[in-house]
């Protein structure tokens, strides 16, 4: 298309994830549709035990539904191998975890390469891109330090220069202030607020109200489907 916002990353057709217990089946999603287009800034969120999790690994491509159909970024992924999703969240995905989930045998700077060895992508390669990226978060003067090293805040930046390292089309964040105290969740908000006003595509998933005011749609899950899908007209913006 030639509007580059046009294009559709994220498009769920009646996606349903069934689990079955022994002779009990349950429905975790049921028959939910969804579609989210580049550059948008959506929160999802829902109570414990709604299904937002089940939505959460089905968007990563760390499980696949029981039916219907996830297009992402142009590529069907709901019923693809093992072999193929790893490829597709490499190249399509960047996660950023309540838990950070950074290698501590390995420097900050390590941590951020890891997707572009995975890649094959050169190492004189990788050092330059993952030194571009570690400023522009804001860790030019901690890069070669550990994670245990490090406050939570930048564990966490650590975490989220690790997600663009590869320019994916998804940057899918879990809670990813669920860890960090008051201060620091702000910093780290104001930071995917910046990341957004570059052009990126950013899904959070969490359960805070405050935090979900920071995107610019929100959508609440409920007993496996959608309750309700509205443009945020009170966008929290930090300065």
């Amino acid at each position: 298309m030639d509007n580059q916002k046009d294009e559709i990353v994220i498009h769920f057709k009646d996606i349903r994830r069934y689990y079955y217990i022994g002779d009990e089946t349950v429905k975790a999603l049921s028959g939910l549709n969804l579609t989210i287009r580049r550059g948008e800034y959506v929160a999802i969120m829902g109570p414990s035990g709604s299904g937002k999790s089940t939505l959460m690994n089905i968007t990563g491509c760390l499980d696949t539904p029981t039916h219907g159909q996830y297009i992402l970024n142009g590529h069907d992924v709901s019923q693809q191998n093992d072999q193929f999703l790893a490829h597709i969240r490499n190249k399509e995905i960047g996660f950023v975890f309540q838990t950070f989930n950074l290698l501590n045998r390995y420097s900050a700077i390590e941590n951020v390469m890891l997707p572009l060895i995975y890649a094959g992508v050169p190492k004189h390669e990788r050092i330059e891109r993952a030194q571009k990226v570690m400023k522009s978060v804001g860790l030019d003067k901690r890069m070669y330090h550990k994670p245990n090293e490090m406050s939570g805040g930048q564990r966490q930046r650590v975490a989220i220069a690790r997600a663009l390292i590869n320019d994916p089309s998804l940057i899918l964040a879990d809670e990813p202030t669920g860890n960090l105290d008051s201060k620091t969740s702000v910093e780290i908000m104001k930071l995917f607020q910046d990341i957004h006003a570059q052009g990126n595509t950013i899904v959070l998933v969490t359960h805070e109200e405050d935090i979900a005011q920071h995107a610019h749609r929100i959508v609440r899950i409920l007993d496996g489907a959608i309750e309700y899908d509205v443009v945020n007209e009170d966008v929290v913006q930090i300065s």
